[in-house]
C-alpha cells in the first residue's frame, strides 16, 4: 500500500479482444509450430540443428550441422514440422510432450538469447530452431504430429506452456505481506515503528499455514547518486530472502514506495525514472540471478503517475516499465530466464480499462512466466466505513464478486496466474476497529472462498496490525481463524453477531437470519453447553429465533453490554459468535472545546457506533466527504467507551461553515439513533443533545 488511501474509479468500456497465440505462428509459416524444452544438464555441448526462415525474413540460428556450446540452464523457443494443414495452439504441444518429459530438460546460456531476438532489426521474426533428431528420441517420430491434429486453435493464451506458471502460482496461496519494514521510507526498516525483522517472525508466519510471503521493499532511501544500491542494504534484502526460501516459502521482491516517491514522475521526467528504475532491476537481477525458482520478481507497486495527460499516456508509461522489467531480468540469464515475474495493472486496479492495458502487455510479452497481480481493499464506503457502508451487503458483495470475474475473465480463464498482491480493508490502516467485527468476519469469509472458486492467490497485507511481530500472536484471533478457514472451505455466517435487549422494556423473542454459505446449522452452543433446540431457540428456514426464556436465564443480572456468547455451529467452518447484548439509549452531554480537541460526553449504556450523520440546518450535508451525510469512522469521529465520549476530530471541523448549526445523528448498532448539536465560532466549539 502507499502512504495514502484513496479509491480509483474508471468508466468501464467493453474489453478489447485478445490476441489468438497462434497469430504469430501463421505469419511465419504454415508448416511450424512454437514449443519450449528445458534440460537439467548444466552443460550441453556440441548438438547440430537446422534453420527455417520466416517469410521474408532472415535466417534465425545456427547453419545445419554447425555446433553450439551453452553452459547455463536456460530455455528456448523451437519450431517443429507439422502438417500444413493444422495450425494448433501451444496446447497441442503440452499433450505431445507430456509435463515430466520436458521438465527433464534445461538449456541455458546467454549466447541462446541471440536465437530467440536476433539483431535489432530482426528480433520480431526469427522462427528458432528445429532439435528433430533429439526430440524423435525422445517422443516418436509420429507425437507431434499426432498431437498437432488433434488440437484446435484456442483463445486460451499458452494452455501448455502457463500450466506450470499456474501450478506455482496456486502453490503460493495463502500468502502474506511483510508489511512496513522494507518498504519503510524512514533511516531504516524499524523507521515505521515496526521491530527489525527477524527469522523467528518468518518461522512463526510460516507455521501460521501462510506459503508465500511478499516482501515489498522501498529503495529510494538506499541508492547513491548513481543508482548503485546501498550493499549493506542489499545484503540485509537478500539475508530476508534466503530465510525465507529456507523456511520453504515462495517469496515475492518487489519495488514498492519508490511508485509514488519518484516513478510518477516519469510523465516529465522519463528518461531519468526509466534510467533509475532500471539500474535497480539490474542489479537485483545479477544478485539473485542464481536463487532458487520459488523466488519471483514483481515490477513495481501500485503504478501511478502524476501530471500525464490521461489513460492512454498512463497505460503506454507502465507499459514502458513493465517491458523494460521484463527485459531487463530476462537478459540477465541464469534462471532469471525463466523466473517468474509479476506485472501489475495500473494503481493495481481491477476495472476492466487497466486489465485490458495489462493484457496487451502480456499478449505482445508473450512469455509463459509471467503473473498478474492487482490489489483489493474491498467496496470503499464498506472498506472505510463512510457513506453508510456499515454492512458487507449486497452492494459491497457485487464489488468483491466483480472484481474477481473481471480478473478471471481477463486473466485466469486464458491461462495467466494472477495474484491478489495486497488484500484487506483500508480502515484497518487507522484500526480493525473501524469495521464491525461480523461484518468484516463475513468479508474476509467470502473473499477467501470467492478466490478459491476463481483460481486466484491471496497475500493478506499485514503492516503489523494483524500478526504481533515480536509476540508471534494474532491481535485478533477470530478474525484470522475465518481467514485461515477461508482458505480450504467455507463458513456459516448470520445476519449479524449481536441479539441487543433493552434493559428498560421486557425481554422478547429476537432472531438473525442465518447464512450457512453451503454448510448446513448444527446446534448452537453457549461455551460446551448445546442448548435445547425448541425450548432455547427454533430454526424455521434460515431464521434463527432465540426465546425470551433463553435470553432471560443466558442475560444474568442483564448488566450493560455484552452478558453472554453463544456460537452457531456449522458443519463445516469456524462457528458464528453470537453476543448476548443488553443495553438502553445512550446518554449525551452539553461540552465545550475547540475544534482541535472536542468531545461529546456519552453514556453508551451498553450500545455501540455505528455510524454518525452531519447536516446544517437547511439539510445540505455538512463536513468531509460533503457528498455524503454519512461520515467516516474515526476520521471524522470515534467513540471511546473506556472515557465515556464520542470525538469530532480536527478533520471534521477543518469542512465544517463557521457559525453554521449542525445537527448530528449519531446510529448505533441497536437501531437506535440519537441527535446533537455543534456549532462552530472560529477555534471554539459548543454542543447540547437536540
Amino acid at each position: 500500500m502507499g502512504n495514502t488511501s484513496t479509491a480509483v474509479r474508471t468508466p468501464r468500456h467493453p474489453r478489447a479482444r485478445p490476441r489468438s497465440p497462434v497469430s504469430r505462428s501463421r505469419r511465419e509459416t504454415h508448416s511450424t509450430i512454437r514449443c519450449r524444452i528445458s534440460f537439467d544438464g548444466h552443460e550441453l555441448r556440441k548438438w547440430s540443428a537446422s534453420v527455417r526462415r520466416a517469410p521474408g525474413g532472415k535466417a534465425a540460428g545456427r547453419k545445419a550441422g554447425q555446433s553450439v556450446s551453452v553452459s547455463r540452464p536456460c530455455v528456448i523457443d523451437v519450431l517443429l514440422p507439422i502438417s500444413r494443414r493444422a495450425v494448433p495452439g501451444r496446447a497441442a504441444v503440452g499433450r505431445a510432450f507430456p509435463r515430466g518429459l520436458l521438465r527433464r530438460f534445461r538449456v541455458n546460456s546467454r549466447s541462446v538469447m541471440a536465437f530467440r531476438h536476433g539483431s535489432k532489426g530482426t528480433s520480431r521474426r526469427w522462427v528458432g530452431l528445429v532439435v528433430g533428431g533429439l526430440l524423435a528420441l525422445l517422443v516418436g517420430p509420429g507425437a507431434v504430429a499426432q498431437g498437432a491434429a488433434a488440437a484446435e486453435p484456442s483463445a486460451v493464451r499458452g494452455a501448455g506452456d502457463t500450466r506450470a506458471a499456474m501450478d506455482a502460482v496456486a502453490a503460493m496461496q495463502p500468502g502474506w505481506n511483510l508489511g512496513n519494514s522494507l518498504d519503510a521510507t524512514g533511516g531504516d526498516e524499524t523507521s515505521w515503528g515496526n521491530p527489525r525483522v527477524t527469522e523467528e517472525l518468518l518461522d512463526n508466519i510460516r507455521a501460521q499455514g501462510f506459503n508465500s510471503i511478499r516482501l515489498p521493499v522501498t529503495w529510494t532511501q538506499r541508492l547513491a547518486p548513481d543508482h548503485t544500491i546501498d550493499p549493506a542494504h542489499l545484503d540485509r534484502v537478500e539475508e530476508i530472502v534466503d530465510w525465507a526460501l529456507a523456511d520453504g516459502f515462495h517469496v515475492m521482491l518487489n519495488i514498492h514506495h519508490d511508485s509514488w516517491e519518484w516513478i510518477a514522475d516519469m510523465p516529465a521526467d522519463r528518461a531519468g525514472v526509466l534510467a533509475r528504475y532500471e539500474a535497480i532491476w539490474t542489479q537485483l537481477a545479477d544478485r539473485f540471478r542464481d536463487a532458487d525458482p520459488r523466488l519471483t520478481f514483481e515490477s513495481v507497486n501500485e503504478p501511478q503517475f502524476n501530471g500525464s495527460s490521461g489513460d492512454a499516456e498512463n497505460a503506454e508509461l507502465l507499459d514502458v516499465l513493465n517491458t523494460s522489467f521484463h527485459r531487463v531480468v530476462r537478459d540477465s540469464g541464469g534462471g532469471n530466464a525463466t523466473r517468474l515475474l509479476v506485472l501489475p495493472s495500473l494503481h493495481t486496479s481491477a476495472e476492466q480499462p487497466r486489465l485490458d492495458e495489462l493484457a496487451a502487455t502480456f499478449d505482445a510479452l508473450d512469455d509463459p512466466n509471467l503473473i498478474a497481480t492487482v490489489h483489493y481493499y474491498g467496496y470503499w464506503p464498506f472498506s472505510v466505513n463512510v457513506a453508510g457502508g456499515t454492512r458487507f451487503d449486497d452492494t459491497a458483495t457485487a464489488d468483491l464478486t466483480g472484481a474477481f470475474d473481471r480478473v478471471h475473465d481477463t486473466f485466469v480463464a486464458r491461462g495467466i496466474p494472477v495474484i491478489i498482491g495486497e488484500y484487506g480493508l483500508l480502515g484497518f490502516d487507522r484500526h480493525t476497529g473501524t469495521i464491525q467485527q461480523g461484518e468484516k468476519l463475513k468479508f474476509f469469509e467470502f473473499l477467501g472462498h470467492y478466490a478459491r472458486a476463481k483460481n486466484i492467490t491471496t497475500m493478506l497485507w499485514d503492516n503489523g496490525q494483524h500478526f504481533q511481530r515480536t509476540g508471534f500472536r494474532w491481535n485478533d484471533p477470530e478474525l484470522f481463524a475465518q481467514i485461515a478457514s477461508s482458505w480450504t472451505t467455507r463458513s456459516g455466517t448470520a445476519s449479524s453477531d449481536q441479539v441487543f435487549s433493552a434493559r428498560s422494556a421486557p425481554i422478547a423473542d429476537a432472531s438473525l437470519t442465518l447464512h450457512p454459505n453451503g454448510t448446513t446449522f448444527t446446534g448452537l452452543w453457549h461455551g460446551d453447553t448445546e442448548l435445547t433446540r425448541g425450548a432455547d431457540y427454533t430454526v424455521e428456514g434460515d431464521r434463527l429465533t432465540l426465546t425470551a426464556a433463553a435470553l432471560t436465564r443466558l442475560s444474568g443480572d442483564r448488566e450493560y453490554g455484552v452478558n453472554a456468547v453463544l456460537h452457531a455451529r456449522f458443519s463445516s467452518g469456524v462457528p458464528w459468535r453470537i453476543d448476548l447484548i443488553t443495553h438502553d439509549t445512550p446518554v449525551l452531554g452539553a461540552a465545550t472545546g475547540t475544534t482541535s480537541a472536542f468531545a461529546v460526553p456519552t453514556d453508551f449504556r451498553g450500545d455501540r457506533l455505528a455510524t454518525m450523520e452531519a447536516v446544517y440546518d437547511d439539510g445540505t450535508n455538512a463536513g468531509p466527504h460533503d457528498w455524503t451525510p454519512f461520515k467516516e469512522f474515526d476520521r471524522a469521529f470515534a467513540p471511546d467507551y473506556d472515557a465515556g465520549a464520542t470525538t469530532l476530530t480536527p478533520e471534521f471541523f477543518a469542512e465544517v461553515d463557521d457559525g453554521s448549526r449542525v445537527t448530528l445523528t449519531f446510529h448505533y448498532w441497536s437501531g437506535t439513533t440519537v441527535t446533537y448539536h455543534v456549532t462552530r465560532s472560529g477555534t471554539s466549539v459548543t454542543g447540547a443533545p437536540a
